[in-house]
């Protein structure tokens, strides 16, 4: 299943946010019984959330994660503490209603749907959507993870899975992520996009030893000298150095946007995807909605590099769309408080003023 539109098209379609719906959102917060911005960030994206629908009154009743699943032929480097067979049984949990996102889920009234964009060696399995690309990718500290046109054709993939639950009625979008040695990619693509020493960004993954963690670094390093240093394109660095995981997801939250529909942003291998997309697209940063703090060394910078504030600093880094996940709830009450009718006059008690 692989979407008619180029991206340029899907590009193309993304709007910056209704202004008037803004003011008219905040207009409504100030009316609810409550001290003026009391639920802080959480006030903040529904009002950024009615600037970008249009629409001052909106649910966010039916929700949707999408997990982008691939292999990475970089952990043939030794730079994740699983094998890659791990991206596949993953998969199948999510499929099976198995895994840690599938509690969450449940409990966050979400749909799940795992998609293989290129798991290595997999046969396929009822419940996975088929989006496969390519069988894995190629080992970056020595070759390009992908042609162009293989991340182009990963990134439509992301567009149609995104607009095919948009149509279903999606009105809450999360994306998410499966894939042994993504860290390391996405590593490397967010040093090559923002000039950074990996030694400074490199993280533990999954859980990595000290020796580990310095055998990564070592072969980010000899990634980020096989490219071009002054080539910015983020479709040519995806394809150099990233995974098809990243370039389904950066697909995905560009669909996001064209579509007028809220999309969460996990941790930092969601975040470098959606960052590749606001390069891309800079309005595209107007769908987005960060959830947490990841504990990977990039989780703030790139929360930073997108202009986003994430609500939950936890020291979460689960992947899978965990992060997003448990934000969802959390959204749900502000827009419960914001749809309330609990408004000063109601409850005869004089408005809070703004402060001068």
């Amino acid at each position: 299943m692989v979407s008619m539109k180029t991206i340029d098209e899907v590009i193309r379609e993304i709007q910056t946010p209704d202004e008037s719906a803004r003011m008219q959102a905040e207009a409504h917060w100030n009316k609810v019984a409550k001290p003026l911005g009391s639920l802080g960030l959480f006030e903040n994206m529904i009002t950024r959330i009615a600037a970008l629908k249009g629409q001052v009154d909106y649910r966010l009743d039916k929700k949707a994660l999408i997990v982008l699943c691939a292999d990475n032929g970089v952990v043939a480097q030794g730079v994740s503490q699983c094998g890659s067979d791990v991206t596949g049984k993953v998969a199948v949990a999510l499929a099976e209603g198995r895994s840690t996102a599938n509690t969450m889920a449940r409990r966050a009234g979400c749909r799940v749907i795992p998609a293989d964009v290129g798991i290595l060696d997999f046969p396929g399995h009822p419940g996975v959507r088929n989006l496969r690309v390519r069988n894995g990718t190629g080992d970056i500290s020595r070759e390009a993870a992908m042609t162009r046109e293989d991340c182009l054709t990963a990134m439509a993939g992301g567009v149609a899975l995104t607009e095919e639950l948009i149509r279903e009625g999606t009105e809450l979008l999360a994306v998410g992520e499966m894939g042994i040695g993504n860290t390391t990619t996405a590593t490397a693509l967010s040093a090559a996009l923002l000039n950074l020493d990996p030694d400074g960004v490199t993280g533990r993954g999954a859980g990595l030893s000290s020796a580990g963690l310095e055998r990564k670094k070592r072969v980010i390093h000899s990634a980020l000298e096989r490219i071009d240093p002054n080539e910015k394109d983020p479709v040519y660095l995806m394809a150099e150095l990233g995974g098809l995981d990243i370039a389904a997801m950066c697909g995905a939250f560009l669909a996001a946007a064209a579509n007028r529909t809220p999309v969460i942003i996990d941790g930092a291998v969601s975040s470098i995807a959606a960052y590749c997309a606001l390069r891309l697209c800079p309005d595209a940063g107007a769908a987005m909605l960060a959830s947490h703090v990841s504990s990977e060394p990039l989780g703030a910078l790139l929360l930073e590099k997108l202009g986003q504030e994430a609500p939950l600093d936890a020291g979460m880094h689960l992947g899978e769309g965990g992060g997003a996940l448990m934000l969802m709830p959390l959204l749900e009450i502000a827009r419960e408080v914001y749809n309330s009718g609990q408004d000063f006059e109601r409850l005869g008690i004089e408005a809070y003023q703004p402060l001068t």
